[in-house]
């Protein structure tokens, strides 16, 4: 019963422990389905889920018939018209990246656009190529074919740049194979794996790769390739090196176009509130200078390098090199991973915002089919563009219709307008590639602010960041990664145990370190551990205990044992005498040495004391001869808070069952608390429990635990023949077993309404003594 009383409630309850409230509030004993059961429901079939697979397979059934032509259409218009013009002028400079030509940029930015329209569940992100991804691909392509070196000049014949095509095309295919197959699998939670932090830090770092990839662009320099650890650090000594040889007229344009462009995305940014629609800069500055360079013959005339000749149309499809699927595996896997991960990030975003849902697995499935079209049609990997993202929904793009009006306007380039952009300089490509990564490299800012939130997060950051500096896209991520799977290692293998205590004369227990107003029951010690018990932490679990409780409980019952020994042997042998104080030696010293005692079996003397044959029961903290020492224990319960343990292993179970024995036979009784019941279920099946630990040491709360000892011991200390044991198992639903008789729930009821007024007692006298002091 709760009785509200202003801005505080009051509960009146029984104490309970984990049966008596499983036994009395009747629980159901649910069936858990087994694998067999799980396949049974995989292969069944009827209409409704023939129904639910195929608009799970094709989103486009579930939202295209509930299309809103007049209210949407015009806004999809509107930003597909936008998006494609930047996917045209994003696609050509991230092909440089993937080092493939130009053009081939443009099929990236087509074929897994139409493929998302059908399978794809986000409505506002933009699919096609992204600068990090396009880099990626780029390292697998220069791993596989390096660049021409001869007479000291860097050159790449016809033959090398379509070995490269083939390259990309190919590792594209096997990463949409394999995001195919994490996505038919159901394995889209892998994304977890790659937390922001890790994304953030890792697309930093390679952000910084693309502007180093960029410099032979923009410096116009024969800069070879290093796909290996410190590559970066081996391009910009051979930039500096040559750096005498720059073309200037290339150095100029880059720069020009670099200021043009980060200034007014400066200002699509501050203003983008009262702007209808971005300030579309890489159209108009790619016209211009495409423009001008015509005009002036900047080819001829200064020798810059140009896009060149643009096929129109399309090629034909291509079979993948099946010898660069055995050799790329890791890089193909590493850019399927990012990909996604990349997407479903910003795909979340904006479903968030826009309050619809996605599927992580139907995402994988359609960037799996599309990168296997792309790059059947000579395109490398695609993501999502967070820029070109931005631009669809802030021009007010209402659903994947505006994706697929971005794809035309990429067809009408490749088909139709294509050679209008042959004389645009690769420097200018280059210069908006650069542009294009203002949002990844603003995120150093990150650094701050992660180290004030969560520091094992910066961390991961940092360690992401300068992995993927030093050794490189792939190892970098692998090495983010391992770290961050380290740091939750770490986190569980070495958690923030604590000791708690009564806060404020309630049922609520906290740290007794971060209050004042504490109450500790004595001979109590309440313990908490926050975090999953398994083979790697369960021994710093046990020397936190052991430190939290000030004595180790194995220690101190094998020297118990030791002094049992020494006592038996001196009463049989009359040096020892029994009086009502207790032990008096008759002689001054002993017969028997120390080390015959220490030669004794251990597991022996890992027994419980038995003193049965004792004419006196010991006080092992006070009542022993003077020549004999044992440890002394100031504590009568334990109680240890496991509503934080999600799951215990087989091997800390063993390890826990051994130290819940020792403090057992040590007379220290040990509560479990706040336990849920898949643990306590599966505790029950590896057979946790014998005639030492018992069910009934678990119970509902520390409360529950902390009322119950404080009645136990009152009742012990009021009445030295009453003996209570907790009887709960009890098929009678007894549950105090006394040498009177035995008590039913019912008188339980009562029982407990005077515990009520016992606890009540107590805290209000040491409230009054609390004042007295002060």
């Amino acid at each position: 019963m709760v009785e509200p009383v202003g801005n505080q409630y009051v509960v009146a309850r029984p104490v309970y422990s984990e049966v008596l409230f499983d036994e009395e509030h009747q629980k159901v004993h649910r069936y858990h389905k087994t694998f067999a059961d799980h396949l049974r429901v995989f292969f069944s079939c009827s209409p409704q889920k023939a129904k639910k697979i195929t608009l799970d397979l094709l989103p486009i059934l579930s939202w295209l018939p509930a299309y809103n032509l007049k209210g949407w259409i015009l806004n999809d218009i509107v930003s597909g018209i936008s998006t494609g013009m930047v996917a045209v002028l994003q696609g050509l400079p991230f092909a440089l990246l993937a080092n493939v030509p130009p053009g081939y940029g443009l099929y990236a930015a087509f074929f897994p656009v139409i493929v998302y329209f059908f399978f794809g569940t986000s409505r506002h992100i933009s699919v096609g190529p992204f600068p990090v991804l396009s880099l990626m691909v780029g390292a697998t392509v220069l791993k596989m074919v390096p660049d021409d070196t001869g007479n000291g000049t860097l050159t790449n014949s016809s033959s090398t740049i379509q070995q490269r095509v083939m390259v990309a095309a190919s590792v594209t295919m096997l990463a949409g194979i394999f995001q195919l197959l994490l996505g038919v699998l159901r394995i889209g939670f892998i994304v977890i794996y790659l937390s922001q932090s890790l994304i953030s830090g890792f697309t930093t770092g390679a952000a910084i790769h693309v502007v180093v990839s960029q410099l032979k662009f923009i410096l116009q320099l024969p800069i070879p390739g290093y796909n290996q650890p410190l590559g970066l650090f081996l391009t910009l000594k051979s930039a500096f090196e040559q750096i005498a040889d720059t073309n200037i007229a290339d150095l100029v344009t880059a720069l020009i176009v670099l200021v043009i462009v980060f200034v007014v995305k400066e200002l699509n940014e501050r203003y983008k509130a009262k702007l209808p629609a971005p300030i579309p800069i890489e159209l108009i500055v790619t016209v211009i200078a495409t423009g001008v360079s015509y005009a002036c013959k900047f080819k001829d005339t200064y020798q810059v390098d140009v896009i060149g000749k643009l096929d129109r149309g399309f090629q034909a499809p291509m079979a993948p090199d099946i010898s660069v699927f055995q050799s790329c595996v890791g890089d193909a896997f590493s850019i399927a991973v990012v990909a996604f991960a990349v997407a479903f990030s910003v795909a979340k975003v904006y479903s968030i915002k826009h309050d619809y849902p996605i599927d992580a697995n139907q995402e994988l499935i359609a960037f799996g089919i599309g990168n296997l079209f792309g790059g059947a049609f000579k395109g490398f990997a695609a993501s999502t563009s967070l820029s070109r993202s931005g631009v669809q929904e802030s021009t007010g793009g209402k659903t994947q219709v505006a994706g697929f009006l971005s794809a035309m306007i990429v067809l009408i380039v490749i088909v139709a307008i294509g050679h209008l952009l042959e004389p645009l300089q690769k420097s200018v490509l280059a210069a908006l590639a650069l542009g294009n990564l203002k949002g990844m490299l603003m995120q150093f800012k990150e650094i701050g602010v992660l180290w004030k939130k969560d520091r094992y997060d910066c961390l991961i950051w940092v360690v992401t960041f300068l992995a993927v500096i030093l050794l490189g896209l792939d190892l970098g991520l692998l090495a983010g990664v391992g770290f961050q799977l380290l740091t939750v290692i770490f986190r569980t293998q070495f958690p923030k145990c604590a000791v708690l205590a009564n806060i404020g004369r309630s049922d609520i227990y906290r740290n007794r370190k971060d209050y004042t107003d504490i109450y500790e029951p004595e001979g109590v010690r309440i313990f908490r551990c926050p975090s999953p018990i398994f083979f790697a932490n369960i021994e710093f679990f046990k020397d936190k205990l052991t430190a939290a409780v000030g004595f180790s409980p194995l220690r101190v019952l094998r020297k118990r044992n030791k002094a049992l020994r020494k006592i038996k042997r001196m009463l049989k042998k009359g040096e020892l005498q029994v009086t009502p104080k207790g032990f008096v030696c008759t002689v001054s010293s002993l017969n028997d040495s120390e080390d015959e005692l220490d030669n004794n079996s251990i597991e022996e003397l890992d027994r419980p004391t038995d003193t049965k044959d004792l004419p006196i029961q010991i006080d092992w903290n006070s009542d022993l001869p003077s020549n004999i020492t044992v440890p002394r224990v100031d504590i009568h319960s334990i109680i240890l808070d496991f509503s934080a343990v999600s799951f215990l292993d087989v091997s800390a179970m063993r390890v826990l069952r051994e130290t819940l024995k020792e403090y057992i036979r040590i007379n220290v009784d040990v509560y479990i608390v706040g336990i849920h019941d898949g643990l306590l279920d599966k505790l029950e099946r590896c057979a946790f429990f014998d005639d030492e630990v018992k069910p009934s040491m678990f119970f509902l709360t520390i409360h529950d635990a902390v009322l119950f000892i404080l009645v136990k011991m009152d009742i012990a200390a009021s009445s030295p023949k009453f003996k209570p044991i907790m009887d709960i198992e009890n098929k009678d639903h007894y549950i105090i077993n006394t040498n009177g008789g035995l008590r039913n729930r019912d008188v339980m009821k009562t029982a407990i309404e005077n515990i009520s007024r016992i606890i009540h007692g107590k805290l209000l006298k040491y409230r009054e003594c609390q004042k007295h002091n002060n």
